[in-house]
């Protein structure tokens, strides 16, 4: 068997890996036999190198076995949903909830920024006293009693995925195809699904800028996962822009529960958000069509059940209980707010910039040991269009942090006659 150096030197000289030598490998991250070093050296060789579809099976699986695999005895289907990342991306907030809320069941494994992106976990881990990453015993009564928990990774889920996830998102390597379809299925197979859709991003905040990049790595995933027995579909859609108007932590939760409580309603958010729960019902047998589905979610919404379930899951897992009631006694507010107007109609938005400005703020980090902020970000963010006057409002933890961000925000945006947006959802592959 080669040593992990040669097993870099291998993959970085474009030849093949074999599944035994790819466990080995993987098994060393798990331990930690396999240095940070040789990891990120790894991550780097498979970026430029690539895996063969044999290669990418086999990583994919390592890493599922690297820890636990749950197996679930509930009466409904076990569901869930994944995204590539993206800005203002606080569809699983909302999502979760409104699925359970119809039947089905969804223990969602989450993750942390990667690169310019927000990630679940920090945002969740804004609220005081929300567990992120419980015990798989608290994790099994949440989902059983709530219908859903959006959580980090345990140490018993796919740990060897969780190290490489980390080294990642600090070393250039979150863009590669091969990674991510690993990192993505490892969680999700061992999370014990009877079904999964993926939410592929696309445009200038995506890690996949391209809709032919974009169609690839759903492709990927959705072949891998069904060859592992998983029933997985996937929608490709827009992020030239934020998704939601809110970006940074503390601010995609108050967005998320203003949305479920019914004070808050932005359609192009919202469309995202019932087509993944649609593809979700169909999947797991609790809908006919995606028609029936959506009317389906749409009552939940409107009928407050959906943030019934949200309120019930963060208590389970130690939040406050009147979280979608008074969410402002709650999430810490940023010392320093500031709103910036618009100098006209916005063109375009450089969401990535955008992303980065959050992190400026200390809203994500640049390394893993980085702590966050989760007061900080942006609220009220525009789109493409002729706009309110408003370009956004800015939150920070001081007035040099404002400006800064105010400087990002505007440069961010492009002044001028607006074109007509991408639609939000812009194919599905299954």
């Amino acid at each position: 068997m080669r040593s992990p150096a040669e097993i870099i030197r291998a993959k970085r000289d474009g030849g093949s890996l074999n599944a035994s030598e790819i466990a080995a490998f993987v098994a060393g991250l798990t331990d930690g036999r396999v240095t940070e070093g040789q990891a990120a050296a790894f991550a780097m060789a498979v970026f430029f190198r690539g895996l063969s579809t044999p290669e990418r099976v086999a990583l994919t699986e390592a890493m599922t076995r690297s820890g636990t695999v749950l197996a679930w005895d509930l009466p409904g289907p076990v569901l869930d949903k994944h995204s590539t990342g993206g800005v203002g991306d606080t569809v699983s907030l909302v999502l979760a909830p409104l699925v359970a809320s119809c039947g089905g069941y969804v223990p969602m494994i989450s993750g942390r920024g990667l690169g310019h992106t927000g990630g679940t976990l920090d945002k969740l881990s804004s609220i005081p006293g929300y567990d992120a990453v419980p015990g798989l015993d608290r994790l099994r009564q949440v989902v059983r009693e709530t219908g859903c928990a959006i959580v980090g990774q345990t140490d018993d889920l796919a740990p060897a995925d969780r190290r490489l996830y980390a080294i990642r998102d600090v070393t250039g390597t979150v863009e590669s195809l091969d990674l991510i379809t690993a990192s993505i299925l490892s969680k999700k197979l061992a999370a014990g699904l009877d079904g999964l859709v993926m939410d592929v991003k696309t445009g200038n905040g995506a890690f996949m800028a391209t809709n032919a990049e974009a169609r690839t790595l759903a492709e990927s995933i959705v072949g891998v996962a069904t060859g592992a027995g998983l029933k997985t579909t996937a929608l490709l859609t827009d992020m030239d822009a934020p998704l939601a108007s809110a970006a940074g932590n503390a601010l995609e939760v108050a967005y998320a529960v203003e949305t479920l409580a019914g004070r808050r309603r932005e359609p192009r958010f919202l469309d995202v958000t019932l087509a993944l729960g649609a593809e979700m019902l169909v999947l797991g047998g609790l809908a006919a069509d995606a028609a029936e589905a959506r009317e389906r979610l749409e009552r939940a919404l409107a009928s407050g059940r959906a943030a019934e379930v949200f309120g019930r899951m963060v208590a389970g897992l130690g939040g406050p209980a009147d979280l979608v009631e008074h969410p402002e006694r709650h999430l810490a507010p940023a010392p320093v707010v500031r709103r910036v107007e618009a100098e006209g109609p916005v063109a375009g938005v450089d969401t990535r910039a955008l992303g980065l400005a959050v992190i400026g703020l200390g809203g994500g980090r640049t390394r893993p040991q980085d702590g966050i902020d989760p007061r900080v970000g942006f609220s009220d963010l525009a789109r493409p269009g002729p706009g309110t006057g408003l370009l956004g409002i800015v939150h920070a933890a001081d007035e040099d942090g404002a400006e800064r961000a105010e400087a990002a925000l505007r440069a961010a945006y492009r002044m001028a006659a607006p074109a007509s947006e991408r639609p939000a959802i812009l194919e599905r592959i299954g």
